[in-house]
């Protein structure tokens, strides 16, 4: 739970760097093949100094490049969406995302999912829609881009889980920026020929804007590295409410950076979506506690 919340808080400096670079003039398709790209220009070499058989001989090699570009679409209609809304816009109407996780997690997976779990979900959906109150009537159909973006992620985070432990985490994340590259170069061939300008390429100078399109690789492969560790650790429906933590440091990004400021309902809003992961943890340490004292008075 630790691992997922520290994962979900630093993430949306990623998607601050998409938002900015979007501003200074990049396409959102270039963007996420830049990202992918240089998330396997940092996972490929750990992988081979590591484990160089382990990528050829992936006992699941399909479903991971399937990952990969379940995830290359999520992000490209992500990185669309905050180039013209806010982050924390973009993030509440995404956050449909944990109640979809859950209940694939419970149909198909056959996960239990208590009340109280269920409760603590739809209250930090509540305090998501108060900071924002995203509405189709003021963003039109690029309101329906988190909600794509939110389905799909969801597709991704569903195979995290479904396809287990047969490949390591590394293997998986190298495999995912393979293919989200292959994916995203070929979407940009297939758009710039049409002349869409969300497609539009151009090289990075040699300046910050290299820098920062590094950077975007690197938090990338590293924190989704340690997501897919958390989802082996933990059910998927107990780690989704976790999810919601990305809403602090958009909204905090989006201030800084961008110049949103959070209005009273936004902060209202923040504190309900934390109240609700700090629920979910206290309900896990008590029933783990429970179970503890159970076993041991069996013994």
């Amino acid at each position: 739970m630790l691992i997922m919340a520290a994962c979900m808080i630093v993430l949306p400096v990623m998607d601050a760097i998409a938002k900015y670079m979007a501003h200074a003039g990049m396409s959102p398709g270039q963007v996420t093949f830049y990202r992918f790209f240089f998330q396997l220009v940092c996972t490929l070499p750990l992988l081979l100094f590591m484990s160089p058989k382990s990528l050829i001989h992936a006992k699941r090699p399909w479903l991971n490049l399937l990952r990969g570009v379940l995830h290359a679409a999520a992000s490209l209609t992500f990185f669309a969406a905050v180039k013209y809304m806010p982050l924390a816009d973009v993030f509440a109407i995404y956050f449909v995302e944990p109640f979809l996780l859950t209940i694939m997690s419970a149909l198909f997976l056959g996960e239990r999912v208590g009340w109280m779990r269920w409760s603590a979900i739809a209250v930090g959906f509540i305090g998501a829609m108060i900071v924002i109150q995203p509405s189709f009537e003021l963003f039109g159909l690029t309101s329906l881009l988190p909600v794509a973006c939110a389905f799909l992620f969801t597709l991704y985070l569903f195979l995290n889980r479904a396809i287990g432990d047969g490949d390591s985490p590394l293997v998986m994340q190298t495999m995912a920026g393979i293919a989200g590259t292959i994916f995203m170069g070929g979407a940009l061939l297939i758009g710039t020929g049409l002349g869409d300008a969300n497609f539009e390429m151009s090289l990075p100078g040699w300046d910050h804007g290299l820098v920062l399109l590094i950077l975007l690789g690197s938090i990338s492969g590293y924190m989704h590295l340690l997501v897919v560790k958390a989802f082996r650790l933990a059910p998927v429906s107990l780690l989704a409410p976790f999810q919601y933590f990305e809403i602090i440091s958009a909204t905090i990004l989006g201030y800084l950076l961008f110049s949103d400021f959070p209005t009273p309902s936004k902060w209202l809003g923040i504190v309900i979506i934390v109240a609700s992961g700090l629920f979910i943890i206290w309900r896990e340490r008590l029933s783990a506690r429970r179970l503890k004292m159970t076993e041991v008075a069996e013994v």
